[in-house]
């Protein structure tokens, strides 16, 4: 299995806005985001490690103005984190190696995917198309990609 670090040299090379967000918890303004309206088939990955985070077939529009999936590729690369700042009870969201923050979890999701919205900054994200996918090293989460767009195919 690849290893995934927090990695100095890819700290170092995050914009402002990006270390903003995965290092001191920063959010980007809403509809701001680079993969707000991303619907290319593929994978999100953790900008700093390159933990893979969500594909695209977990991704929906929720009108929030953040990209919105109902459920992490892996649970394993994630962390939940209750979060009291700004007055308000939320689950924060990290990734398990790098330790970005990478948004909230919310129970508002769609019931039929499990009703769960774990709403991301795109800053905190990295997209790896399915055609890069296999080169980048993210193979096994390509065949995951490709059964749940199968199923999401069936009538």
């Amino acid at each position: 299995m690849k290893k995934y670090s927090k990695d100095p040299e890819a700290i170092a090379a995050l914009s402002p806005e990006q270390y903003h967000i995965t290092q001191e918890s920063g959010t980007e303004y809403p509809g701001s985001g680079e993969y707000l309206h991303e619907q290319a088939s593929g994978l999100y990955v953790d900008v700093v490690s390159g933990e893979p985070l969500f594909l695209s077939t977990e991704k929906f529009d929720a009108g929030c103005g953040w990209p919105s999936f109902s459920r992490p590729v892996c649970d394993a690369f994630i962390k939940e984190i209750e979060d009291g700042s700004r007055g308000m009870k939320r689950i924060e969201v990290r990734s398990l190696h790098a330790d970005s923050h990478l948004g909230h979890v919310f129970n508002d999701g769609p019931q039929e995917r499990g009703g769960l919205r774990y709403c991301i900054n795109s800053a905190a994200l990295r997209f790896v198309p399915r055609e890069a996918m296999a080169e980048e090293g993210y193979t096994d989460y390509l065949a995951q990609l490709e059964a749940q767009e199968k199923l999401s195919a069936v009538p």
